[in-house]
């Protein structure tokens, strides 16, 4: 890690914020592993990222920016390339892995090709998705880069007409078969598998179920049969090392238990996870005897350049 030897207390830049439709959560979860990277003794500089971050870290001369961003330009390879440009050591995965797993199609390639079972899916016109059913019901319509489930439509079975979408989705939309079933997610801590965790909630699991209040519970570790945990954690891994992902990544499931092991499938992986005390992958790492002080600075001392 750049500087690590040089001074008593590594300078690290939060990087949070950033113009996103996500940004609203990246300021959370940057707060948070600001006050856990101070609490693990490292002195800390908070940056909301905007167009002038170039100039702001040619000021601060961090030995680490921690990637705390979440969504576009933070997630999907744009600060990654920057920080390279800039020979600066960053936290989490790298340009192209990162590219690729915002991109959900070009990832379940990358899945496909690693023999990891995934979604029937296909990209069609915002246009044709709302004028017909391009894919038959149920089915699930989602934006192909973007993440926390923002502008996410569910399909019934028996639905009339197809969704009428907002503004939030993009002129090219993502529809996906939709599985019923359960929700689990498990994380990677560089080379090793976490506790898989079951996500309960009343309905899908949106950004209002992500974010609010009561909006979800987690099982954590979920109660599942040992195969299906087991298979949870080998497919998290195999899809970190297929697109190439460091430190820290969280890959998402829905299974169907009335077809066994059959019925689970990959949805996507998430190279920057949500990083509160309570987010999904802290809790992991907690379940595992890791605090959240311990996780924020063990993906700092993972921090690199050309990753």
């Amino acid at each position: 890690m750049a500087g690590r030897s040089s001074r008593t207390a590594p300078k690290v830049a939060v990087l949070m914020g950033g113009p996103s439709a996500e940004r609203e959560v990246s300021l959370v979860s940057g707060r948070e592993c600001a006050a856990a990277l101070r609490e693990a003794g490292y002195e800390v500089v908070e940056v909301d990222a905007g167009r002038d971050l170039p100039l702001r870290l040619a000021e601060i001369k961090p030995d680490v920016c921690f990637n705390a961003l979440h969504g576009r330009w933070g997630e999907d390879g744009c600060v990654q390339g920057m920080l390279e440009w800039l020979g600066l050591a960053y936290t989490h995965s790298g340009v192209l892995a990162s590219a690729l797993a915002m991109d959900k199609t070009r990832a379940k390639d990358i899945y496909r090709a690693a023999g990891l079972p995934v979604v029937e899916s296909l990209l069609a016109p915002k246009a044709e998705v709302m004028a017909r059913h391009v894919m038959a019901p149920p089915y699930v319509v989602k934006p192909n880069a973007e993440g926390s489930s923002v502008g996410v439509y569910i399909v019934a079975k028996d639905a009339n007409s197809p969704p009428q979408l907002g503004t939030e989705m993009p002129e090219i939309a993502m529809v996906e078969q939709y599985v019923p079933g359960r929700e689990l997610t498990c994380s990677v801590f560089g080379d090793r598998a976490t506790c898989v965790t079951e996500i309960v909630t009343a309905g899908w699991y949106d950004y209002h179920a992500k974010y609010a209040p009561g909006g979800s519970s987690h099982v954590c570790p979920a109660d599942l049969p040992e195969e299906i945990a087991e298979a949870a954690r080998d497919y998290a891994l195999r899809a970190h090392r297929a697109l190439g992902c460091r430190g820290l990544s969280r890959s998402d499931f829905r299974w169907d238990d009335t077809r066994g092991l059959a019925g689970l499938f990959i949805l996507e992986t998430n190279t920057q996870p949500g990083m509160t005390p309570t987010s999904l992958s802290p809790e992991q790492a907690a379940a595992e005897g890791m605090t959240f002080a311990d996780l924020c600075a063990w993906i700092v001392e993972d921090a690199s350049c050309n990753r």
